[in-house]
This record gives C-alpha cells, structure tokens and sequence, in this order.
C-alpha cells in the first residue's frame, strides 16, 4: 500500500527534491521528500492561509500537520514575536522541518504528533491548519475540538478548505465551537477560515 502524506512513518524510496517560496518579502527555501504533502511545490491552499494571517502577529502558535514546514517557517521568519510549534504525524515531514528551519535560519520547534496527542500542555494565541482531509471527517474534526480547547482567550484557530472538500459541512460544525467563525478570503475554491473565542479581534490583511 502506497504512503499517505499522513502516514507516521512512511516507507516510500525517498525522493529528495528542492522548493522555494517568496513570502512577505522573504525567500525561504524547503527541502522536501516522498511520503509527505505537497512535495514538488507549494500547495495553493497553504499559500492562501498564508497571505490573509493577520498583518501583526505576536505569541504562541502552533502548525498542525505541518508537513515540511511551509506555514511555520514562513509565520517564524516573518513575525520575529512569535514562538512557533510545528507538528505532524508524518516523522519524514519532521524530519524535513527540523532542516528547514535551520536552512531558512528560524528557531521554531518540531515534534512527532498525531493530533494534539505529544502537544505540551498549554494553550496557543493562533493555532494554524491545512487539515488533512484525506484522514476522514472524524479525524480532523476532533482536530478541530481539540484545536478550540488549546486556544488562549480571544485565541483565534486559521484553517484552509476546499468547498469540494467539505468546507460548507465544516463551517456548519466550526460554528458549534467557536464563538465566531468568519471566511476572510475565498478564492479558486479554497475557503479561508478564521474561528474565534470570545474578545478576540482579528485584523485581517487582504493581500
């Protein structure tokens, strides 16, 4: 059976390759693998949640299933306030993210997590997702409960989804969880989504 980019250790030959990525004035660059997503280029969706965060950001923040580590870099290296957390299931995209935060010169953390389950106790300002939605509904919306219980007051949690995907089904359920659940930005069929516990005023940068 073929690897999915949400196996924990995939078995797949690797395929070393290289990517880059301008953001925010930045060029970073990532070293990617067989056996993890989006690994010939970056995902149109992750570019998306990327370019609405807010325009200032400052605090904890976690990337959840950060593959090999394209929105926590990214968030690291931008906002120098921020104390970055990167997880995912797959050990492969660990293992890439631990190299391409020293590559793109950033301090950000990575472990091993299905899930919240090795997050350190605590709770984040901005927790950030491209969920894997090919792990079933199940699976990334126990994510997303998860995700509303680990956030600070006012935290707010940044997803991206595909309307084909389920983003409707899944704005549904947000909104049993958040105290207010916004679309910022929606674009080529990708659904930016920002859920905010109460007192929390996002500003949003349209770019």
């Amino acid at each position: 059976m073929a690897d999915h980019y949400y196996t924990a250790v995939p078995t797949s030959e690797h395929r070393p390759g290289l990517t880059t990525y301008e953001y925010r004035g930045h060029k970073l660059n990532f070293e990617t693998d067989s056996g993890v997503f989006s690994r010939t280029e970056i995902d149109e969706g992750t570019d998306l949640l990327l370019r609405t965060l807010p325009e200032v950001m400052a605090g904890d923040v976690l990337d959840l299933g950060c593959g090999y580590g394209v929105i926590g870099i990214s968030v690291a290296k931008h906002w120098k306030d921020t104390n970055v957390l990167m997880a995912d299931v797959n050990e492969r995209a660990c293992g890439l993210s631990v190299q391409n935060a020293k590559k793109n010169g950033v301090a950000a953390k990575v472990i091993a997590s299905d899930g919240y389950a090795n997050i350190p106790e605590g709770t984040f300002d901005y927790i950030l997702q491209n969920p894997p939605i090919r792990a079933g509904k199940a699976v990334i919306y126990e994510m997303f409960a998860q995700g509303a219980a680990r956030l600070n007051e006012g935290g707010s949690l940044w997803l991206v989804i595909r309307k084909q995907q389920g983003a409707p089904s899944a704005q549904t359920y947000l909104k049993t969880l958040f105290h207010q659940v916004t679309i910022p930005r929606k674009k080529s069929g990708f659904w930016i989504f920002c859920c905010t516990n109460p007192q929390k005023n996002t500003e949003v940068n349209e770019q």
